[in-house]
């Protein structure tokens, strides 16, 4: 019996199903089916009841699981171990930011970094975090390969082999050119909107989110032509104050602090921003879970909402979400 037939039932029995526990094991689904026969084999005992439903569990299986568990979890514990003793250099966490993300999450990040880098002298290693500037669809791509430890994603995008934490919610606004007809208004409805193009990303950049958005909007009554948008804060700037009829649709963070722009929320039913924290199942490395960690605590900290008030930059501004 390997550890890694251990490991690939312990998928199967969380998920439930063959092709699910496949995809968060990064195998086909013939080879993770290979496998589990062959432990069924090595055993003298099937281990699931496979059906239309799924994969359930056996009597044999229930046995196997809470010791397959307890196995898996010795041998990460004695890496630990070892890495903790021979480790002499910081552990250097990769981070994705998408364009647009708000500076008080990246700050968050940051400090929960500075704190885990100052506590290296206990359990947990010394720290440090790297950040790297990439859309929602490139982190999702990196974090299946191993090159990205820690996600910043705009929400909803594919979670299948992730796990998540919501981290940043916030309801987004019409953003326009200060001398823009629309901006003396308190709050903006979609039917204001007839007639004014929309500064927005390449669907590429986060399927999910871009098809969101402009599903609300069109709900709303309003089916805007689209102009690409540019992730460079002057020349999103600049696209906006051509004098032309045109808005973008982002936070409140986007405009903050631009004497040339102005956002205003809409009268009813706004989109909404989410950003997620997301990192592989499969990843159990305690610097990353620590860092996790120290994201959930910021979230439900006393004061602190999903969100931050107006006033908060963006960090960068522009169109990869």
């Amino acid at each position: 019996m390997e550890l890694r037939q251990l490991r690939y039932f312990q998928a199967v029995a969380e998920e439930g199903n063959l092709t699910r526990a496949a995809q968060r094991l990064y195998l086909s689904g013939p080879t993770l089916s290979q496998q589990i026969r062959l432990l069924e084999k090595e055993l003298g005992a099937a281990l699931f009841e496979r059906g239309a439903g799924g994969m359930a569990l056996t009597q044999a299986g229930l046995a196997l699981l809470p010791e397959a568990k307890a196995a898996l979890d010795a041998v990460e514990r004695a890496r630990r171990a070892v890495e903790s003793a021979t480790r002499t250099e910081p552990v250097v966490l990769r981070v994705g930011v998408p364009a647009g993300v708000p500076a008080a999450l990246v700050r968050c990040v940051r400090e929960a970094g500075a704190a885990l880098r100052q506590a290296g002298s206990g359990e947990l290693p010394p720290v440090r975090i790297r950040f790297l500037d990439a859309s929602t669809a490139e982190q999702l791509d990196r974090l299946a390969d191993g090159d990205l430890d820690l996600g910043l994603l705009t929400a909803p995008f594919p979670t299948a082999g992730l796990r998540t934490l919501t981290v940043w919610q916030e309801p987004m606004g019409v953003v326009m050119d200060r001398l823009h007809p629309l901006a003396r208004l308190d709050a903006v409805g979609f039917g204001d909107l007839e007639g004014q193009e929309l500064i927005w990303f390449p669907r590429e950049f986060a399927p999910g989110h871009h098809d969101e958005v402009l599903a609300v909007c069109r709900r709303g009554g309003w089916d805007p032509r689209l102009r690409p948008g540019s992730g460079r804060r002057s020349v999103f700037q600049t696209q906006l104050t051509c004098g032309e009829p045109v808005v973008a649709v982002q936070a409140a963070s986007t405009a903050a602090d631009d004497p040339a722009l102005v956002w205003r929320p809409f009268v009813r039913d706004a989109p909404s921003l989410t950003l997620a924290a997301a990192w592989r199942a499969a990843n159990t490395d305690p610097v990353l879970l620590e860092l996790v960690a120290a994201l959930r605590r910021h979230r439900s900290a006393p004061g602190r909402a999903l969100g931050a008030a107006p006033d908060e930059r963006a960090y960068p501004a522009g169109g990869r979400p």
